[in-house]
Parts: structure tokens; C-alpha cells; sequence
């Protein structure tokens, strides 16, 4: 059953980029088109929000031959896509694929996909990931975790310190052990996802930075009309890509989409020599949700603070191509209020270097921060919403969006071409949960 999955992710046209298209992407040069001064342009499909989701259903809806244009109000991978990790994949597809399985192995077949057979350089690679644990309960926990994970099929094991040596040499040897996850890998954010739009183009979609949408209208006789500061553009097909935003954006259309706007931050070393080279995480988190994952009627499960005060700690990161060793891993509920926090860097800072030690002696560069769209259940929301009519969304990928967007993006496409759910979708589908 997995193989058949692979093959069809793999589906995607097998064309390759022109000479010189996937340099121009990795640079950034991508093409803006704008409308004119008060013009009105109409397009069968458009989408809002020029994130990895949006970017990728834009490329899928444009190869299944769509006419398909999608509307950013910045740059592309100006906000939450372009701000994240880095991080993609998950155990692999195992025996019976549910929702996360295709969103996570399917998510890293697109991105070889993207690489390999269109020439993208989007500094992807296979690069596994090593989980700290730390004590004798998340030991205890993690032993079950991954016995029952493999009699599903799933790709993980339980190192000791030594074997785990033996992977990342950087690695805290006096720890009680790591558990290593070989489907999980990396690559660049910003490249990514300027390479998924500049894909999308060459498919023949159209896209419009630098708009912003203040007015939605469904029309009388199908379809809605969007106003932006610049221009008046009309569908027939409406898709809600816009992450942590999707909250104001429902409102213009009388919709409630639980998604709140969770805060993460993040901070960087100056460029060294390779040192690190998986993808790092900690169990102490994991471990902190199992028991109670903090959820109530306004707050969404498994963030590290709660009405200001941390519960847990959360850790993940990597070392970039460009040399720089970046970590983050706060999750919390402030609005939209974007300014890092130094005290919660440091102590992230702090916990990175329990599992990499030589983090100790390194400075920090620079920090930053970006808005991750969770959902009040937990569960991502992507397929049609069924109190409007044409009105798809694909968001509520929490602090993963970045791995999971592009097969959450593929899977809304194929739902619009062929009107039909998938079967995986129902774990997903709006109608659980977004109200008038």
C-alpha cells in the first residue's frame, strides 16, 4: 500500500525545468505580476495566500491543466514559510497510511520530486533526525513509542549514546539514549517555497504579490468577488491558504475557522564549519503532551505556555548550508504579536546545548520569530467548506506546515479537479469544526 502511495506522489509531471529557471528561483527573481490600477482580473480558481500550501495547490491545480491564480499580500515566503526550520518528513508511510503519513512522506517525496527531477535547489536532503531523551520516564515512554510505531511499519529506532555517536558526532554521549527517525530530513524555506510558486508559473499559473485582500463578496450568480487595495479580482473557486490569518480572512466571509496564531521563535550561530548534521529534537515535550497537552476552548493543544506561564520545553534545529547552527521551539498564544521574546530564546539556547554541547561556547547571531496557524483541535483543516459554495482551505498545519504544505496542497488540488474527497481527507475536513 505504500509503494502504490509513492507512485502516486511521484505522478507529477516529469518535466524539467528550462536552463537557468531553477537558479533564478533559488536567487529569489521571481516574476511579479500585478494587476493594473483598478483593473478586474478573473481566474476559474484563486487562492489566497502565497505560503508553501498555497504555492503548492497553485502548482498541482496548474499541471491538472487549471486556470489558476493565487494572490500574496507581501513577497512569496515572506511570512511563516519562509521563517521556519526547515524541517519535513515524519516515520515513513507504514503498513495502513493515514492523514499524517501522506502529509509527511508524501511531503518528502514531492520535495525530491522538486529537487531531483525539476532541478530546484532547495538544499533538500535526507538527513534523519536524532531526539534526545533525557531522562528515565521519556526513556520508558519512547520504548513504547517506538515498539508500537514499528509493528505499524513505521521508519524509527532507539539508539544508545554510542550508536547515536556514531551519526551526529556532536551529540551529548551522557544522555540516556536518542531515538532516530532515518524519513525526516531538511532544506531551505525561502528557496522552497519561492521554488513551488516559480514551479506553479511554469505550469501556467498566475501570480500577483503585493496584494492584499480587505473585502471578500460572494457573488449572486456564483463565485466571489475579492477587493484589494489595488484591484477587483473574480473566481468561481475560492481557497483560503492564509495560515495564521485564516481567523480575519473567514470573517470577511461570515465564517468562524478556529485557527489561532501561535507564536514560534527562533535564533541562529554565525556560519560555521559543518558540525551538525541531522535534524536535532528533544523528547521532553513529547513526553509533557502525552500526559496533558494543555487544550481548552480557546487555547490549541500542545503549545510550551499557556496564559504566559511555560509548561514545557520544545526544541528543534538544525545546521544550515550557509553554516549557520539554528534552534527554536516556543509555541505561544500571544495574537499577533511577533517580537521575540529573549528570555525564552535563552532558555531554548539552554536546552539546545544539553543535547549539543558545543552550543555552550557559541554566541547568538540573530533571532527572529513568525506566526504558525493552529488549530483548536489539534487537526489539520484542509477540503471544502461546505457552508459556502466553492470555498476550500487548506491550513491548521500547526508548527509543521513547512514539511506538510506541499502533499496538503496536491491533495485540496485533486479534491477541486475532480470533486471528489479523498478518503484521508476525512480526518481534515472543515465541516467538523469551522462555523457561521
Amino acid at each position: 500500500m505504500a509503494d502504490n502511495k509513492n507512485t502516486n506522489v511521484k505522478g507529477i509531471s516529469r518535466r524539467r525545468v528550462v536552463t537557468g529557471f531553477g537558479a533564478l528561483a533559488a536567487a529569489g527573481f521571481l516574476p511579479r505580476q500585478l494587476p493594473a490600477q483598478n483593473s478586474v482580473n478573473e481566474a476559474e480558481t484563486l487562492i489566497i495566500g502565497g505560503g508553501i500550501a498555497g504555492a503548492s495547490t497553485a502548482m498541482h491545480l496548474a499541471e491538472l491543466g487549471r486556470d489558476v491564480l493565487l494572490l500574496e499580500r507581501g513577497d512569496i515566503a515572506s511570512e511563516a514559510s519562509g521563517q521556519n526550520m526547515g524541517g519535513l518528513g515524519g516515520n515513513g508511510w507504514g503498513n495502513n497510511p493515514n492523514l499524517l503519513s501522506y502529509l509527511t512522506a508524501g511531503g518528502v517525496e514531492i520535495f525530491r520530486h522538486m529537487q531531483i527531477d525539476l532541478g530546484y535547489d532547495m538544499e533538500f536532503r535526507m538527513s534523519g533526525t536524532m531526539t534526545a531523551i533525557h531522562n528515565e520516564a521519556q526513556y520508558e515512554y519512547y520504548q513504547d513509542q517506538v515498539a508500537s510505531l514499528r509493528s505499524g511499519g513505521y521508519e524509527i529506532e532507539l539508539l544508545s549514546p554510542q550508536e547515536a555517536l556514531a551519526l551526529e558526532p556532536q551529540a551529548n554521549g551522557e544522555l540516556l539514549g536518542y531515538v532516530h527517525t532515518s524519513q525526516r530530513g531538511q532544506a531551505d524555506p525561502v528557496k522552497s517555497t519561492r521554488a513551488f510558486a516559480h514551479a506553479a508559473e511554469m505550469a501556467g499559473a498566475k501570480i500577483h504579490t503585493g496584494q492584499n485582500v480587505i473585502a471578500i463578496t460572494p457573488q449572486s450568480r456564483g463565485g466571489y468577488s475579492l477587493q484589494t487595495q489595488t484591484g477587483e479580482y473574480r473566481c468561481q473557486t475560492l481557497v483560503l491558504a492564509t495560515g495564521a490569518w485564516c481567523g480575519p480572512v473567514g470573517k470577511m466571509l461570515g465564517l468562524n475557522i478556529p485557527i489561532v496564531p501561535i507564536r514560534g521563535q527562533m535564533w541562529a550561530t554565525k556560519s560555521l564549519p559543518p558540525r551538525i548534521f541531522n535534524t536535532i529534537g528533544s523528547a521532553e515535550s513529547s513526553v509533557a503532551w502525552s500526559r496533558n497537552n494543555g487544550s481548552d476552548d480557546v487555547t490549541p493543544p500542545n503549545l510550551t505556555h499557556k496564559n504566559t506561564n511555560r509548561s514545557t520545553r520544545h526544541l528543534y534545529g538544525r545546521q544550515r548550508k550557509n553554516g549557520e547552527i539554528i534552534f527554536g521551539g516556543d509555541r505561544e498564544s500571544l495574537g499577533y504579536i511577533l517580537n521575540p521574546d529573549p528570555a525564552g530564546i535563552e532558555i531554548n539556547r539552554g536546552h539546545a546545548a544539553e543535547v549539543i554541547p558545543v552550543l555552550t561556547t557559541l554566541p547568538i547571531a540573530r533571532t527572529w520569530s513568525g506566526m504558525m496557524p493552529f488549530s483548536l483541535d489539534g487537526a489539520p483543516i484542509i477540503g471544502k467548506i461546505p457552508l459556502r459554495d466553492n470555498l476550500f482551505i487548506v491550513s491548521g498545519l500547526a508548527s509543521s506546515g513547512f514539511g506538510r504544505g506541499p502533499m496538503a496542497g496536491k491533495l485540496v488540488a485533486e479534491y477541486i479537479h475532480t470533486g471528489h474527497m479523498s478518503g484521508v481527507l476525512t480526518q481534515s475536513d472543515p465541516a467538523r469544526c469551522v462555523t457561521e
